[in-house]
């Protein structure tokens, strides 16, 4: 049985790249030989207070993740870090950096812990990583559609940098991106045909479905990748399942965050249904 995914990095270079996003490149153990996908997830720790790293639990002999994670549960609440989840933004295989970005939400009083530590994130500080897995790797759908959607908030920026960094030539995209405002849009290098919408939420939890409502969109058919805010992903996948015809098999959904809750909250009624949906529009059709 392989060994638990899970090791310490460093941080090596620390970026703002735009008001609201920090660029963090990370060093440390398992880099030199990590293989990359678009969309690539991982999960990251964060210390706690007080701590100058992540406090992480004896791995089981066996390299079994269910004990290790049994065991990271067992650590006491005030010792164990906080886990969130992030996108690989980029690797450079030759250094065996990984880069990261991050949103940075919400003022110092009501920031999250991952906020806060990138809002003041220094050569030298100290993560631990969990993963990735191959297992989540998903390839990009350019043989079921002749066009793909990406519609997403800011903490679906780095997803869809990677994504659309991986279109080939010929690939037709339309990306529609809800941020603060201008200072916030970014530029993506791209060898397909890319067109982004930039949509500015000026205060509103409605903004990106209501720009995605108004697109007129190309012929042909569509596969759609849709993530951010919870409650605006489902919206989205209403709107084009409902009112644009799409098949639910060709969408892509991701909840990456709650609007009044954290990931150290208990899931929601709605939270499991859309779980049990992604689920089910990850198993192949039967007969």
């Amino acid at each position: 049985m392989t060994a638990v995914p899970v090791a310490l990095i460093q941080v090596t270079d620390v970026r703002r790249i735009t008001p609201h996003m920090v660029r963090v490149t990370f060093a440390g153990d398992g880099l030199d030989d990590f293989p990359t996908w678009p969309d690539q997830q991982l999960k990251l720790l964060f210390p706690r207070a007080g701590q100058r790293a992540p406090r992480l639990p004896g791995e089981a002999a066996d390299g079994d993740a269910m004990r290790w994670y049994q065991a990271f549960l067992a650590l006491p609440e005030d010792e164990r870090p906080w886990m969130r989840s992030y996108t690989v933004r980029a690797y450079d295989p030759v250094r065996h950096r990984i880069t990261v970005d991050f949103v940075l939400h919400g003022t110092t009083a009501t920031a999250g812990p991952a906020t806060r530590w990138a809002a003041s994130a220094a050569v030298g500080d100290l993560l631990a990583r969990y993963g990735p897995s191959a297992v989540y790797a998903k390839p990009l759908p350019l043989d079921r559609a002749d066009w793909l959607l990406l519609a997403g908030d800011a903490t679906a920026l780095p997803a869809i940098g990677s994504l659309v960094e991986a279109l080939p030539p010929g690939a037709r995209a339309l990306a529609c991106i809800e941020v603060a405002d201008a200072a916030d849009e970014q530029h993506f290098t791209t060898r397909a045909d890319l067109t982004v919408r930039w949509v500015h939420a000026d205060g509103r939890h409605d903004a990106l479905p209501a720009a995605v409502r108004a697109l007129t969109f190309p012929p042909g058919s569509v596969s759609a990748w849709l993530a951010g805010e919870a409650g605006a992903v489902r919206a989205l996948r209403r709107h084009l399942i409902e009112e644009r015809g799409i098949d639910k098999r060709q969408i892509d959904f991701s909840g990456y965050w709650r609007r009044t809750l954290t990931q150290d909250d208990a899931p929601t009624e709605e939270g499991l249904a859309e779980a049990q949906e992604r689920l089910a529009a990850a198993r192949p059709p039967q007969g």
